[in-house]
């Protein structure tokens, strides 16, 4: 964690109990874990159907190419909106509390994402189709932006010193549950209505997207039942004692730990283009372009969020033994050579290809992954841990979530495929240097 002074630096350091009010270590890792699968799970079913449906539904008159890079852009429209929701959730998660804000991230979230299973086509109310289907997208991303800070913190905070990594895993596997369940979904679906039936372009989609409101209950649920973290708690109780002046934690993060939040977004954006482009962008490419049918990308994905999940579980725990900074950088050097190999393998045409060049790809992710749900929170005072950990987060979501799918389409068009993999290539470069340029936080204290 960063030395610089900030105001109520010197509180003591007291190791979160295993247990705390009936709150243990356990309970909240399976809260944070369930919490961030449903949160990601709505936002990756749009992923999903920005892929395989969209196109038609809300952008049927551009045609097939230009509908693509049209629905791609209201997907990337979330990532404009999450560091404006890290601001505003990271804002209230550290004045008001972790666990507050998170109830709140995740009825954002399901309210958005049931509307979009609602939303009448352009067939139905032409232009305006498409222009609620961004507003809602905004409101997904909104949520996101707050989401993943708060439950990285619940996690990190409690954990027992030396087990951070371990402990701040949990809400990392959130995003590989939620890819299976996501994928799983749309294949069931799609069983059900036939994979090129219009009754499953009508409606069939939307199953997905109302489904969603049943697993934002179940997390609700799941947040109500733990406690405050007992770090927040003491700074909160120090700061009452001696009658701390109120400060805006954005305001703090930004003048005492700039060049943080820079370096994190920076080193985090290869994991983020690797993600979604392993996830979105191929499942696109796997069924528009290489012209494999819906069921064996859907199949190709799910099987990939398992080898991903278990790159997460492995490199977190290794986090722990030799650092976060070493485990991440090995995943950008990786990266540095998979992303000039990856299209080329593509491009063969070979479903088994295809099948390797996903897998790799989240895999190369997921060692990315697993050590950053400890490292961000570690890197920040706790006054502004929130708002600094959602900030560098989401802004490395811009650069490497938002970016690379929505240019990948025209670059392929006008370049070649191996285009893509020199971009990302690039990224990963700019990635290694800024991790390289951290400092390493495992053992410091929260």
């Amino acid at each position: 964690m960063s030395t610089v002074s900030t105001p109520g630096a010197g509180v003591p350091h007291t190791p979160a109990p295993v247990r705390k009010g009936g709150t243990s270590v356990r309970k909240v890792a399976v809260a944070s874990g369930i919490g961030t699968t449903i949160e990601f799970y709505d936002f990756f079913i749009y992923g999903t159907a920005a892929a395989l449906v969209f196109p038609k539904v809300f952008f049927p008159a551009l045609g097939s190419t230009a509908g693509t890079v049209a629905s791609f852009a209201t997907f990337a429209v979330a990532f404009v909106a999450r560091p404006v929701g890290a601001m505003l959730f990271g804002h209230y998660g550290d004045r008001i509390g972790r666990k507050k804000t998170l109830v709140s991230t995740l009825i954002l979230m399901g309210v958005s994402t049931f509307l979009i299973g609602l939303l009448p086509g352009a067939a139905t109310i032409g232009v305006a189709a498409p222009i609620l289907l961004v507003l809602l997208r905004f409101g997904q991303g909104f949520a996101v932006g707050g989401e993943w800070a708060g439950a990285t913190l619940l996690t990190a905070e409690y954990a027992p010193p030396g087990k951070r990594g371990l402990y701040a895993m949990f809400p990392q596997l959130g995003p590989a549950v939620a890819f299976i369940l996501s994928s799983a979904t749309f294949l069931v679906t799609g069983a059900v209505f036939g994979d090129t039936n219009s009754t499953f372009l009508d409606y069939g989609w939307r199953i997905p997207f109302l489904f969603s409101a049943v697993l934002v209950g179940i997390g609700l649920y799941m947040r109500l039942a733990i406690e405050e973290t007992p770090v927040f708690r003491a700074v909160q109780d120090a700061d009452r004692a001696d009658a701390a002046p109120r400060t805006l934690p954005l305001m703090d993060a930004w003048r005492y730990q700039t060049k943080e939040i820079l370096l994190s977004a920076g080193a985090l954006a290869t994991l983020f283009a690797f993600f979604y482009m392993g996830t979105a962008f191929l499942t696109s490419y796997g069924t528009a372009t290489l012209g494999f049918s819906r069921p064996f990308v859907l199949t190709v994905g799910i099987v990939s969020a398992v080898v991903f999940g278990f790159t997460i579980i492995v490199s977190a725990l290794y986090s722990d033994r030799i650092g976060r900074r070493r485990v991440i950088m090995i995943s950008c050097a990786l990266a540095v050579v998979w992303a000039l190999a990856l299209f080329p393998l593509l491009d063969t045409g070979s479903p088994v290809a295809f099948a390797v060049g996903v897998m790799v790809t989240l895999a190369i992710f997921g060692v990315a992954y697993g050590p950053c749900g400890a490292l961000l929170p570690e890197m920040f005072q706790t006054r502004y841990r929130y708002t600094g950990a959602g900030l560098g987060y989401n802004l490395a979501g811009v650069l490497g979530g938002a970016v690379p799918p929505l240019i990948a389409a025209p670059l392929a068009s006008a370049y070649g495929s191996a285009s893509i993999g020199v971009m990302l290539a690039v990224l990963a470069v700019v990635s290694l240097v800024c991790t390289k340029a951290l400092v390493e936080t495992k053992d410091d204290a929260l």
